[in-house]
């Protein structure tokens, strides 16, 4: 029998709005629960006066470590025991500063590469924001593990962070339209899945109506991970 643990999940969202939203959505439905109490106990902070990571990341804006590390100290502070944040681009900070914090956090990149390598033996095509691109944060995980991640074709990235950017507007037709051009494009490249290494591209993807069986939601990896450590079998 699965039954949750008593631990508490922090969540730190915000990074974006409907990204956060998405995954408290995929908790519940993700959850082996059949009642309310059945589902985990989780205290969502969203905090979207966050400066912007990719900018940050590109040496174009303040830098939002500090703040995300207080957002978690609160969180803490609110009784989590476990921590996560939804956003591929906020791990550039957040791994600077995640083993001085008193919870444990989930990294999204970490889960999303071990679901990328158990779906695809023949690497991926890897979509996020031009700052997470840039930053290596995932090629070099990647390279750790083995696995073969590819960056886009300049075309397709600019469709996917315009996707992504349609997404954060709340133009979900537009942003499916775009990245369903920006997978096209790379699967006549190379037939591989797509890792989706920001929070808005599985909101996209699924707006596209796209194959799921095609692309790795960083979303939904994380969410996965996260009820693991929230559930016990006894």
């Amino acid at each position: 029998m699965v039954k949750k643990n008593g631990k508490v999940l922090g969540v730190l969202g915000g990074m974006g709005p409907a990204a956060a939203a998405e995954f408290l959505r995929l908790l519940a439905v993700y959850a082996p629960a059949e009642t309310d109490q059945e589902h985990p106990t989780v205290i969502m902070l969203g905090d979207t006066d966050l400066p912007d990571r990719s900018a940050a990341m590109l040496g174009n804006g303040a830098d939002p470590g500090p703040q995300m590390r207080d957002d978690f100290e609160k969180l803490i502070t609110w009784g989590a025991d476990v921590l996560c944040a939804p956003c591929n681009s906020a791990h550039y900070f957040i791994e600077q500063f995640a083993a001085e914090l008193t919870a444990p956090l989930i990294n999204i990149t970490d889960v999303t590469l071990a679901e990328a390598a158990k779906l695809s033996t023949q690497g991926a095509w890897l979509l996020g924001t031009q700052g997470t691109l840039r930053s290596g944060l995932y090629q070099k995980k990647a390279a750790e593990r083995g696995f073969a991640l590819y960056d886009p074709l300049p075309l397709a990235g600019e469709w996917a962070e315009q996707s992504l950017r349609y997404i954060k507007s709340g133009n979900f037709t537009l942003a499916g339209e775009r990245l369903r051009q920006a997978a096209e494009l790379l699967w006549r490249e190379n037939d591989v899945p797509l890792v989706l290494a920001c929070t808005e591209l599985p909101l996209a993807y699924g707006a596209a109506q796209l194959p799921d069986q095609r692309a790795v939601s960083s979303l939904a990896a994380l969410a996965r991970a996260c009820l693991r450590e929230l559930y016990t079998c006894e």
